[in-house]
């Protein structure tokens, strides 16, 4: 059962460990790309709950949707053994630029990011949903086209799905970073304003029952507006 506090929602939550749908815009904790930024999700966590929190994993300050944490060091250690065993699955969904191929495979080694320049293998499942066009030409055509993809993680680098997207030439919408300025605009014109990257479904195994949790984040209003833009149902996908 979801449930609505100081503004985050929480997906899933016992003594051991909860999951909650971070909104989009929010920086999970402080770090170097902070920017003077003083609101972060872990704060707000820790006064939500009302005692220590262990974050699991991160996501970027842009995307939205399911975050996993723990309440105490043992049980943050047992999940934390169980992403690296890649018995944690992530699946998004991103909006990207062109119609790549119904299914793809990304491999190709990334670095870890500011400071960190040593490349490891990075790999990322995509299935693509859905297909859609805007009445704006585009590198010759008459359309621009876009899609909507289911991404699953093999591995969990800095940004990968961002720069995985890139790497293809299928750029994310909406990403500043790695992303295409002007298939940018044609979305922020039309009231799409954040990259389009949302963690939907997360499923582990708890490390106290044994039993497979599985959860869902739903879209936001924004995310909404994009598939609204194409026809696409929300509730087949």
């Amino acid at each position: 059962m979801q449930q609505q506090t100081l503004g985050l929602t929480t997906l899933f939550v016992d003594e051991w460990l909860a999951v909650v749908d971070k909104p989009a815009g929010l920086m999970v904790h402080d770090s170097k790309l902070a920017r003077g930024e003083t609101d972060f999700a872990a704060d707000r966590l820790r006064e939500q709950f009302g005692k220590p929190i262990f974050l699991i994993h991160r996501l970027d300050r842009a995307t939205s949707g399911c975050l996993l944490l723990a309440f105490d060091r043992e049980t943050a250690s047992a999940l934390g053994k169980t992403l690296m065993s890649q018995d944690v699955d992530k699946e998004y969904l991103a909006v990207c630029r062109g119609w790549p191929q119904e299914t793809f495979t990304i491999d190709h080694p990334l670095d870890g990011g500011p400071g960190k320049p040593e490349k490891k293998p990075a790999v990322t499942h995509f299935t693509r949903l859905a297909t859609g066009e805007l009445p704006v030409p585009s590198n010759g055509f008459e359309t621009s086209r876009y899609a909507l993809l289911r991404c699953e993680l093999e591995t969990g680098r800095f940004r990968q799905i961002r720069r995985h997207l890139k790497h293809a030439f299928h750029h994310m919408i909406g990403d500043t970073s790695h992303g295409d300025g002007r298939h940018n605009l044609q979305f922020r014109m039309r009231g799409v304003h954040r990259m389009l990257l949302h963690a939907s479904r997360l499923s582990f195994t708890h490390p106290g029952s044994g039993e497979r949790i599985a959860v869902a984040a739903p879209l936001d209003a924004e995310f909404r507006k994009a598939y609204g833009l194409f026809g696409w149902d929300e509730q087949t996908l």
